[in-house]
C-alpha cells in the first residue's frame, strides 16, 4: 500500500449562504464575528444541502461547509486532510484505505464513524445526478474509523472526490428531508433557510477544529444589480460583482478581484474538410488571438490570458501557453493554402474561409468575448458570424462549429472529459477529436498508484514532446481568458486567502468563511 499523504491534519475551509430583501446591518466598526454575503440566484442549492444531490459538487465544486469532508483541496490545489488521518492506495489502485479522527461528533452528539462514511459513499453513488461515481464499485466500514473503497476502476485523483463529498449521518438520513435540515460535523450548522432569499448559518460549537471567526454567516441570493444596490446601502459587507460595475465606488468599499480557472475558450472541431479540421488553421487561430486585448476591452482588465482548461494547477503544462503572434499566424494560414483575397477574406480551391461562431444567449460576457474572437479572426482573413443559441441545442451544435465554453475544476478529470475519446463513438465528448497517445495518457494518469507522479501524465497528455492538444500539438480548443471572479468588500472585513476560483461565481469565495475576520 502506498501512502498518500503524511500523518497531518488539514482541516476543511468551509462555506455559507443566504438572500432576499437585506436588513440593515451594524457599521463594519461594530461587527466582530457576523457577516452578510450577497451571492447570484443561481447558487442556492435547489435540491437542499444534501451531499446525495449535489451540494458541494455544484459550480464546479466546492466544500460543503455544513457537513465535513475526508480530504480537502489546499491553497495551491494540492490534497490536505480533514477527517482523514491517513490514505493509502494499493498498486493496483482498485483499493483505497482511509483512517479517519475518533473524536468527531455530529450537532445531534452521535459520534461520525467510518460506517457513516461508508453510508454516504454508498448513497451518493446510487443517487448523485452531479457527481460522477462509476470509478466506485463500494465503500466499506472495516472498523470505526477504517473505511475501504473497492473501486471498478483505478482513480489516481480519488482525493480530489474525497475533498467535496460531504459525509452525512447513517442514522439521521431521509433523502426527502435532509436537504432542508441537515445535520453534519462541520464548521457550521444550517440556522435558518428562506428559500429564494437567504441562509443563516451559525458556528458549531462542538466542531473539533479550530473554531470559526465568523460565528455567523448569512447569504443573500439576489441579481447582480440588487447585489449592487445592497452594497450602495451598506446592507452586505461582501457581495459578488461583474466588470460592468468595476468602475463604480461606493462608499465604505473597494472592489477584491480574485484569480481563477473559470475560462472561456472556442472548440474547433476536427472534422476532415472543413476549416478548424486543419491543424494548421487551428494553430493559427491559437497564435493569432490577442488575449490580453480581450482582458482589457471586454473584462474591464479583470482577468489573465487562458492557454488551457487547468491553468495554474499541479497538473498543468506550461508548454501549453503561446505568444500572440499574428504575423506568424497568418503565416500559417499561407502555409495551409489559405491566401488573402482581394475582400480580406481567406480562399482556398474557391472557397472563402468562414465561421459561424456559437455563444449562449443566456451569457453578454460570452457574447462580448464571441464578437471579439470573431473581430480579431476577421483580421487574419477568417470571416465569421455569430448566433446565440440555448443549451438545448448548443451541445449538439458544438459537435460541428465552435462555441464559446465555460470550464474551470479543482481536479485533472475536466482534461479527461474535454479531451478523452468516449465509449464507442472514437471521439471526444463535447467536441470533435481523437488522439490516442492523449488518450493513453489520461488512462496512465488514473491508473497510478502515485497522486503526484498521475500530475505528469496529465501534463503529458497536454504535450510530451511530440504530441498532445497543446499549440505544437493538435490544438483542438483555443481557450481565451480566465476570468476574475469580483467582490465589492466592506472597508475592515479581512477575507482570508483564496484558492484560484474553479467555474462559477458563487461559493468557492467563502470556502474559508471561518478564517475572515474585522480590523
Amino acid at each position: 500500500m502506498k501512502r498518500i499523504l503524511p500523518l497531518l491534519l488539514a482541516f476543511a475551509l468551509l462555506a455559507g449562504c443566504g438572500g432576499g430583501t437585506p436588513a440593515a446591518t451594524p457599521a463594519a466598526a461594530q461587527k466582530t464575528d457576523s457577516v452578510v454575503i450577497a451571492m447570484g440566484p443561481t447558487s442556492e442549492p435547489e435540491a437542499g444541502f444534501d451531499p446525495a444531490f449535489g451540494w458541494g459538487a455544484g459550480e464546479h465544486v466546492h466544500e460543503p461547509l455544513i457537513q465535513s469532508t475526508l480530504t480537502v483541496t489546499n491553497t495551491d490545489l494540492t490534497i490536505g486532510y480533514d477527517l482523514a488521518t491517513d490514505v493509502q492506495v494499493s498498486d493496483d489502485g482498485l483499493t483505497w484505505t482511509v483512517t479517519i479522527r475518533d473524536d468527531v461528533s455530529f450537532t445531534d452528539g452521535e459520534p461520525l464513524t467510518a460506517s457513516d462514511v461508508a453510508f454516504t459513499y454508498n448513497t451518493v453513488k446510487a443517487a448523485s445526478s452531479v457527481n460522477d461515481f462509476t470509478m466506485l464499485d463500494s465503500a466499506e466500514a472495516v472498523d470505526d474509523t477504517t473505511v475501504v473503497f473497492h473501486m471498478a476502476t483505478p482513480f489516481s485523483i480519488w482525493p480530489y472526490t474525497m475533498a467535496i463529498v460531504g459525509i452525512v449521518p447513517e442514522h439521521a438520513y431521509d433523502p426527502a428531508t435532509y436537504g432542508s435540515n441537515p445535520i453534519g460535523s462541520g464548521r457550521y450548522i444550517l440556522k435558518q433557510w428562506d428559500k429564494g432569499q437567504q441562509v443563516i448559518l451559525e458556528a458549531n460549537p462542538d466542531y473539533y477544529g479550530e473554531a470559526p471567526q465568523m460565528k455567523q454567516v448569512t447569504i443573500l441570493f439576489m441579481e447582480e444589480d440588487a447585489a449592487f444596490l445592497a452594497v450602495q446601502a451598506g446592507q452586505v459587507d461582501l457581495a459578488y460583482t461583474s466588470a460592468t460595475y468595476s468602475d463604480q465606488s461606493p462608499a465604505g468599499y473597494s472592489l477584491a478581484a480574485y484569480d481563477s480557472v473559470d475560462n472561456r475558450g472556442f472548440n474547433l472541431p476536427v472534422i476532415e474538410g472543413t476549416l478548424t479540421g486543419d491543424v494548421l488553421v487551428r494553430r493559427a487561430i491559437n497564435m493569432g488571438i490577442d488575449r490580453q486585448e480581450m482582458i482589457d476591452n471586454v473584462l474591464g482588465g479583470y482577468g489573465t490570458a487562458a492557454y488551457s482548461v487547468c491553468d495554474g494547477l499541479p497538473w498543468y503544462s506550461p508548454d501549453s501557453q503561446v505568444d500572440y503572434d499574428p504575423e506568424g499566424a497568418a503565416a500559417l494560414l499561407d502555409q495551409a493554402g489559405w491566401v488573402m483575397g482581394a475582400d480580406g477574406v481567406r480562399e482556398k480551391d474557391g472557397v472563402k474561409a468562414t465561421l459561424e461562431l456559437l455563444y449562449p444567449t443566456s451569457d453578454s460576457v460570452r457574447q462580448a468575448l464571441c464578437a471579439d474572437f470573431a473581430n480579431q479572426l476577421g483580421e487574419l482573413g477568417i470571416s465569421c458570424t455569430m448566433e446565440g443559441v440555448g443549451w438545448d441545442t448548443a451541445y449538439d451544435r458544438a459537435l460541428t462549429q465552435p462555441l464559446i465554453w465555460g470550464w474551470g475544476a479543482h481536479t485533472p478529470m475536466e482534461l479527461y472529459n474535454i479531451y478523452h475519446t468516449i465509449g464507442d463513438t472514437g471521439t471526444a465528448q463535447y467536441s470533435p477529436y481523437a488522439n490516442a497517445a492523449v488518450d493513453a495518457y489520461m488512462d496512465q494518469a488514473l491508473a497510478c498508484s502515485d497522486l503526484e507522479e498521475s500530475y505528469i501524465l496529465w501534463q503529458k497528455a497536454q504535450w510530451d514532446g511530440a504530441t498532445g492538444v497543446t499549440q505544437e500539438g493538435d490544438i483542438p480548443w483555443v481557450w481565451l481568458v480566465n476570468v476574475s471572479h469580483l467582490y465589492w468588500v466592506r472597508d475592515g472585513l479581512q477575507v482570508a486567502q483564496q484558492k484560484i476560483h474553479p467555474h462559477g461565481h458563487g461559493w468557492s469565495v467563502v470556502n474559508n468563511v471561518d478564517q475572515w475576520s474585522w480590523g
